[in-house]
């Protein structure tokens, strides 16, 4: 029998391991911005490991591909700690400019009115403390139960419950 294609393997173990290492890192990092970097860093690591051992390196995906996200979690804060010192913030804002301005070519009223709803909504989430944001992210964006992300983020269901429901209220009265 022969061995699977490095990248038919890795493709299994993504497709089979990206909500929990989702989980994790959303649940684990500091701002909820930084999750999409920790994502890639973590998978393009494995994918040198497997290249570099091959792919029967790792007997157990999930709990390797945790190991590396909690270290790319950890490399990836102290160097922004150290980075913050001759980097402003305004860095990722100007990126983010740069998106919307993309999104403004396409200027349609239905879309302009969409757009303006949207952006309403993403303000207002990212106004909101960091564990509601992650809330958010965990709920809409990885369709976890409410009871899974308590458990993601060590908090009691009725605690995430009431945190969802009474910012779900707040965003309905800023839309309105």
């Amino acid at each position: 029998m022969s061995a699977p294609n490095i990248t038919t393997r890795f493709e299994d173990i993504y497709n089979s391991t990206q909500k929990l290492c989702l989980t994790f890192i959303t649940a684990k990092c500091k701002r909820t911005a930084d999750v999409a970097d920790i994502f890639q860093d973590t998978y393009v690591e494995l994918y040198k490991v497997m290249k570099k051992h091959g792919t029967d390196y790792v007997d157990n995906h999930e709990a390797f591909v945790l190991w590396l996200a909690k270290k790319k979690l950890a490399k990836y804060y102290s160097m922004l700690t150290r980075l913050s010192i001759f980097i402003s913030t305004k860095t990722r804002n100007e990126k983010a400019d740069i998106y919307e301005q993309e999104d403004e070519a396409f200027a349609s009223e239905d879309f302009a009115v969409n757009h303006a709803i949207l952006e309403s909504a993403k303000k207002f989430i990212e106004s909101q403390p960091e564990v509601v944001q992650k809330i958010f992210y965990l709920h809409y964006e990885l369709d976890l139960t409410l009871r899974e992300i308590a458990e993601a983020l060590e908090m009691n269901e009725s605690t995430v419950k009431s945190r969802l429901y009474r910012s779900l209220k707040e965003l309905r009265k800023v839309l309105s």
